[in-house]
């Protein structure tokens, strides 16, 4: 009785395909660690210029992914680079989380968007261009009442598909409006800290009455400014957060 033999091609093609992935993966992981490098904090200062819209930054600096109460929105956005603003934005962020974990330490918080390293076109968002503005997903609990992170992923376009209801309920989740509230309050309050401000805060409209109606929320809606009108896209499952900051002009040289 004759034994087949394997054959010999197929661990040939086993180690073939094994060496094509792992040339892809290097660029990628090069990619990947050269971001992580540009988010050290050094010697040289952050620099903004020109707007929102149409602006650039220098020196972008970066939060941790995760840290304490808070972090990244996804992992893939932070290791694409996706997560750089202002030093002393990041600066204020990160001390009013620090606030809000001494103060309310049951509470968690995402941020989201926010820039490239060098700022400039930031798609598909119209801002974001020169390191002053940043998204925050709103901070849920289950309709149980339990704390709750919202959860992202690339079948919800990182948590920017995900849609609220008239009850701001969007399936097993409510928005925590309380803790909106208090975290805006504690960035007006670490923003001034550093030196800047909150120029205005972008929050879906129907919304908002919810957000103003909490006891933190009716104080920040006389000391913040929000917009009136809905925008371009939905602002339901994140606010949106443009700091007043120093920036030089846009042109080069």
């Amino acid at each position: 009785m004759s034994m087949a033999k394997s054959s010999p091609r197929k661990p040939v093609l086993r180690r073939v395909l094994l060496g094509a992935l792992l040339l892809a993966a290097i660029p990628v992981a090069g990619f990947c660690l050269w971001i992580a490098w540009l988010g050290r904090d050094g010697s040289a200062p952050s620099r903004c210029y020109g707007s929102i819209v149409n602006g650039r930054l220098e020196n972008g600096r970066r939060l941790p992914y995760a840290e304490g109460n808070y972090r990244a929105y996804s992992l893939l956005g932070f290791l694409a680079g996706r997560t750089f603003m202002h030093a002393t934005v990041r600066d204020a962020v990160r001390t009013a989380y620090d606030e809000l974990r001494q103060q309310h330490p049951e509470l968690r918080f995402l941020y989201a968007e926010t820039g490239w390293p060098w700022g400039g076109r930031f798609a598909p968002h119209r801002t974001h261009a020169n390191g002053t503005s940043v998204d925050f997903h709103v901070p849920v609990r289950t309709l149980a009442g339990e704390v709750a992170e919202l959860p992202a992923s690339v079948l919800n376009k990182l948590g920017y598909a995900i849609a609220f209801d008239e009850h701001a309920r969007s399936g097993d989740y409510r928005i925590d409006f309380e803790a909106l509230a208090l975290h805006l309050q504690a960035l007006d309050r670490a923003a001034r800290q550093h030196g800047i401000a909150i120029a205005r805060v972008i929050f879906e409209p129907r919304l908002q009455p919810k957000l103003f109606a909490t006891k933190t929320g009716a104080r920040i809606s006389r000391s913040l400014s929000f917009n009136k009108a809905p925008v371009w896209v939905p602002h339901d499952q994140h606010y949106h957060v443009d700091f007043k900051v120093p920036c030089g002009s846009s042109r080069r040289g």
